[in-house]
């Protein structure tokens, strides 16, 4: 027991000194510590618990706008900071016009970030009930019932805003043929129209599900299978009557945050619509789209429905 007890304390102290003494990067840091502290998870809490859970991911998509905002102000705040030579030359290649642009793009996307959070608050309201939103960064092992959202959870949000673009738009569609053409085309070859309906396929880590999407509409029972949070109430976004009625009803600036790379002002905070086409899941079994919010792996081995139909999984993972 006692050997138990040193090995689970001594990695436990050097973490500590570590982070006391900052010798490693604070974000590797906390990646360390919501890892070991997910070993006090209580069993079947993994959807509430965790930096990709639901309740994390809601209550980060509730804050993009309050975090962004944040980081924002401490960049007006370092701009203010230099002298006043180089603040002339800011002035002069119009970085202040630009973090007013990004303040505009800012407002944008959180109309759909407040609306991802919004939908995953009614779709998980028996889940999130029982959670309360943290923004707390080094939860303890008590709290960490609590999900914990914070800045670090800003590049998830901003991911998912890009996924949109990649999968779910006008603009993503040269990249989406590339990656979808051989798995559509290969489903298609070796399965006649008919026969689609008596087939399931199974595609797992289906991020924003735009591939389980086009597979169902060959006439398959697709199941999307999606871990994480982020993805998940994202998808939920698109797939809501209330929130998503018809085909390129929503705008965002998906890039607006990264500064480099980019021709132009422009390009930077160029505005993409979605949906290209609006996604619904299929009311009850049989062929279209189904959504199971899971880890694949847990799922258990391909079998034979009660119906005769051959659950078929393949590696189609995308995201």
């Amino acid at each position: 027991m006692s050997d138990i007890l040193i090995a689970c304390l001594f990695p436990t102290m050097l973490l500590y000194l570590a982070f006391r003494l900052s010798l490693f990067d604070k974000d590797i840091l906390y990646s360390i510590w919501t890892d070991f502290l997910s070993l006090f998870q209580r069993s079947g809490k993994h959807k509430i618990n965790g930096p990709f859970s639901i309740g994390t991911s809601a209550a980060a998509y509730a804050h993009y706008r309050s975090f962004s905002l944040d980081e924002l102000a401490r960049m007006r705040a370092s701009y203010s900071s230099i002298g006043r030579t180089h603040k002339r030359i800011g002035y002069d290649i119009g970085y202040p016009r630009k973090l007013d642009r990004l303040a505009e793009t800012i407002q944008v996307n959180a109309r759909v970030t407040d609306g991802v959070a919004a939908v995953m608050k009614r779709v998980y309201s028996k889940e999130l009930s029982t959670t309360t939103f943290t923004t707390q960064l080094w939860p303890s092992p008590r709290s960490y019932e609590s999900p914990a959202a914070d800045s670090r959870s800003l590049p998830r949000i901003r991911e998912a805003l890009k996924h949109f673009v990649r999968d779910w738009s006008d603009a993503g569609a040269s990249e989406r043929s590339i990656i979808f053409e051989p798995i559509l085309s290969a489903l298609s070859s070796t399965n006649s129209s008919s026969s689609r309906r008596a087939k399931r396929v199974l595609v797992p880590g289906s991020g924003l599900g735009r591939l389980a999407y086009e597979i169902s509409q060959l006439g398959f029972d697709t199941t999307a299978c999606e871990l994480s949070g982020y993805m998940n109430g994202a998808f939920h976004f698109l797939l809501d009557p209330e929130m998503t009625r018809s085909a390129n009803q929503h705008e965002i600036h998906p890039y607006a945050h990264w500064w480099s790379h980019s021709r132009s002002i422009k390009d930077l905070f160029r505005t993409v619509k979605f949906p290209d086409v609006v996604p619904r899941l299929a009311e009850g079994e049989g062929a279209g789209l189904h959504l199971k919010e899971e880890d694949f792996l847990m799922l258990g081995p391909p079998e034979v429905s009660d119906s005769g139909k051959e659950r078929e999984m393949m590696d189609t993972t995308t995201s």
